[in-house]
This record gives structure tokens, sequence and C-alpha cells, in this order.
């Protein structure tokens, strides 16, 4: 029965490292850029966009489908970047051992 109650406090062992991990993450800064840095997004090591920055430039030629396609693609490049840093920090967690599920972020 040990061998049991073992395998449960490390679970929760690892619970509860999981859950600091996903609040350190909230604490973090990812930047995603496109068209060469025209536009920048800011994002939370859990994907949240916390700001946009778009270059003078660009607004001022009025090209709004393009100014639409660039932040998208900003966007999807920090929120890419965070869920490297979120995997990279789960492996440290979990010591590489794979999960039988996907934790959210």
């Amino acid at each position: 029965m040990s061998d049991f109650s073992q395998l449960l406090q490390l679970g929760q062992q690892m619970q509860g490292r999981i859950t600091q991990m996903q609040t350190e993450l909230t604490q973090r800064t990812v930047t995603g850029s496109a068209g060469g840095g025209m536009v920048t997004v800011t994002a939370d090591g859990k994907g949240h966009v916390r700001g946009v920055r778009i270059d003078q430039s660009i607004v001022e030629e009025g090209d709004v489908e393009m100014i639409e396609d660039l932040v998208t693609a900003a966007v999807a490049d920090a929120q890419r970047r965070a869920e490297e840093i979120y995997r990279d920090e789960l492996r440290k967690v979990t010591g590489g051992l794979q999960l039988p599920f996907q934790l959210p972020l």
C-alpha cells in the first residue's frame, strides 16, 4: 500500500509544480512580430495577448487588409512562442514524462 501512497504523493507534488508553472507563465512575456517588425504583439507565457504595436508607416498607407494580415501573423507568432515556452517548462516539471493528456495553457 505504501507504493500507492507514494505514487499519490508524487502526483500531488507534480500537480503543485504544474500549477506553480502556469502561474509563473502569466508573469512571462513573449513577443511575436510580422512584416519585419512592422507589427509587434506582446503576450504572456500562456499566449494571452497583452499589447499590439503597429508601425505608423503602414497605417499611413491605409491598406487595412495588409494590417489585418500582419496583426494575425504577429499574434500567431507570439502564441507559438508562448506554446514553446509552455512545453519547455512542462518538460522540466514532468522530467520529460509523457502525460496521457494535454494540460490547458
